[in-house]
């Protein structure tokens, strides 16, 4: 039995990452929804979203046994990380506002927008290659 236990340990030890990546998931894409559409992180859908963040973060909690302490620690840790991502991006913003004038921004933003449109409808959603001509997905 000792062995048993032994190799929950083990497996424990080896799926914590893996479930502190899918805990912190979750922020990473408020960070990046924070980026985009909504920048003051505000009304119902954002409120939705942040609510179902936190039903889902602590259900892996829940799952990897994690204490109430370490969730706290845990917590905090996210906030100030998404803090210092908040932070930085509003410093890189600035910066690119000292190099580009409004127009060469907005220049700036379609052409990647026409990029993104144009990589999209040639690799299709997840990224593979289409063929155009007979319309199947190849890689």
């Amino acid at each position: 039995m000792k062995a048993t236990t032994t190799q929950k340990m083990s497996i424990r030890q080896l799926l914590a990452p893996a479930l502190l990546a899918i805990a912190i998931a979750p922020l990473a894409i408020t960070a990046q929804a924070d980026n985009h559409g909504d920048h003051e992180g505000t009304g119902p859908d954002h409120e939705r979203m942040v609510e179902r963040m936190e039903e889902r973060r602590q259900a892996v909690y829940q799952r990897a046994e994690i204490s109430e302490e370490k969730q706290a620690e845990l917590n905090e840790a996210h906030a100030e990380h998404r803090e210092a991502m908040h932070a930085l991006r509003e410093e890189h913003h600035e910066r690119i506002a000292e190099i580009l004038s409004d127009e060469e921004q907005e220049a700036l933003r379609s052409a990647m927008h026409d990029v993104r449109e144009e990589h999209r409808s040639e690799h299709g959603k997840r990224g593979h290659y289409v063929d155009s001509k007979n319309g199947a997905d190849s890689e």
